[in-house]
């Protein structure tokens, strides 16, 4: 791992030429792969964008083996937001789906992720695991107590995964307390599949990687999901109490000593 570790940056976007990178990242990946839509989508300059991206920060993962130059090295993007920048702007995105009022009334620190991916050549590498050890850094840099924000599945069709939201209503569900919900408008129920016949093993088939991965740190999701049209999406808050985490998992998630940057 260390060999491969050598060819890649871990850094936060500084310029706009990286902001532009990061967004032509998230071109490829929503639009071209998965089929985005709507005024984010800039077909034209190959970028998704909006008008968030101006307060957030973002976490790029850099291929020092691409072309700077025209502006293909950036292979990994997390955005992160946190909460004092966004109570002191234009708020959270996530806001746009999710009443919040449950995180916003716990006064704790919060960190809103999003639009995070990877580009297809470095799925399933080194990668990854590089973007959570520096995201590690910067939730203890930072202190914070609670992570969240929108976790996709791929497609609009609720029947699909219905085995999945199901069980995740069952058995992810946030404490009352941390529990936000997709606003009334939009509210599609995750309670699709009576109790006796949800089939774990289909659930979990069902479930994006990246969704699995946070409840394996001990997530829990927010009531409802959203169906998001323009992304061809269905989405659920994920949100995370680093405070209440496992240390197993804790200590899984902070390690950094076998990342050089």
């Amino acid at each position: 791992m260390k060999s491969e570790e050598r060819h890649f940056i871990l850094k936060l976007a500084e310029s706009a030429d990286e902001l532009i990178a990061a967004q032509r990242l998230r071109y490829r990946v929503f639009v071209t792969e998965l089929g985005a839509t709507g005024p984010t989508v800039d077909h034209a300059n190959q970028r998704e964008f909006d008008d968030f991206d101006c307060v957030y920060d973002h976490l790029l993962l850099i291929d020092r083996r691409r072309d700077a130059a025209s502006l293909d090295h950036v292979v990994g993007v997390y955005r992160l937001l946190r909460g004092e920048v966004a109570l002191a702007g234009p708020g959270f995105y996530s806001a746009a789906e999710y009443d919040l009022g449950p995180l916003l009334r716990t006064n704790r620190r919060l960190l809103e992720l999003g639009r995070s991916c990877i580009d297809s050549d470095h799925r399933g590498g080194v990668g990854i695991y590089l973007m959570w050890n520096a995201l590690a850094e910067y939730v203890l840099a930072h202190r914070i107590d609670i992570m969240f924000g929108v976790a996709s599945y791929h497609g609009t069709n609720v029947a699909a995964i219905a085995q999945s939201l199901s069980y995740l209503y069952r058995n992810h569900l946030a404490p009352e307390n941390l529990r936000v919900r997709v606003a009334d408008a939009h509210f599609q129920t995750l309670d699709l599949v009576p109790p006796e016949r949800i089939d774990r093993i289909a659930a979990m088939a069902e479930t994006p990687a990246l969704i699995k991965a946070y409840l394996r740190l001990g997530g829990f999701i927010g009531d409802g999901a959203f169906i998001d049209a323009n992304f061809n999406t269905v989405d659920v808050c994920l949100m995370m109490d680093t405070q209440a985490m496992s240390e197993r998992h804790k200590q899984a998630y902070t390690r950094r000593s076998e990342v050089r940057r």
